[in-house]
């Protein structure tokens, strides 16, 4: 064998290795934006569960449960009410209209039938699914405001799998997923 030989075949097997180094490179990168995308659906999907028992919670009691224990017991025992509205407008003589509104509970549903689809610990509401023995935090305040009673609510993300989620970042859905916030009156989610 002569020197070019060698040389292309050691230049050949360089190039394979660093190939193949750039291709583990990207792949990684990818798997594991993938990994992150799986598990912050999986955050979102219970923060959206939270919310709907939050949100069945306050129609019933009038406000939102404070600690992570009354939320479990009304998910556990609570029942949801089917209510259907309907109006009368009847004219009245002088050309105006007179609304009357009927309400009529249609079926009353377990919370647990309703809102979770397959069995479900309720115990493991209030945990993160990617960190066991991790918990969302919980937020809930009653405020009066321009004279009206208003319900504050937040559910946050204690501990992010995405570590560049952070509480100080500038654009809102870079931070840790939640629903609600502590000074506006609103149940909506950052990612959506």
């Amino acid at each position: 064998m002569n020197l070019t030989k060698i040389l292309t075949l050691v230049l050949f097997i360089g190039a394979l290795a660093v190939g193949y180094l750039l291709f583990d490179s990207i792949n990684t990168t990818i798997e594991e934006a993938k990994k992150t995308e799986r598990i912050e659906n999986a955050v979102k999907a219970r923060l959206e569960l939270i919310r709907s028992v939050q949100e069945a919670y306050q129609s019933t009691y009038g406000d939102y449960a404070d600690t992570w224990e009354k939320l479990i017991a009304y998910a556990d025992t609570g029942s949801i009410y089917l209510i259907q509205r309907r109006e009368e407008i009847k004219m009245l003589a002088y050309g105006a209209e007179e609304s009357t509104f009927f309400y009529d509970t249609l079926d009353v549903v377990s919370v647990k039938d309703s809102l979770f689809k397959q069995p479900f610990d309720l115990k493991k509401l209030p945990e993160l699914p990617h960190a066991p023995g991790k918990y969302f935090s919980l937020y809930v305040k009653d405020s009066i405001r321009s004279g009206v009673n208003v319900d504050y609510i937040e559910v946050v993300d204690t501990y992010p799998y995405d570590r560049t989620r952070t509480d100080d970042a500038e654009i809102d859905s870079r931070r840790p997923l939640r629903f609600g916030s502590r000074t506006d009156i609103t149940t909506a989610g950052n990612w959506q």
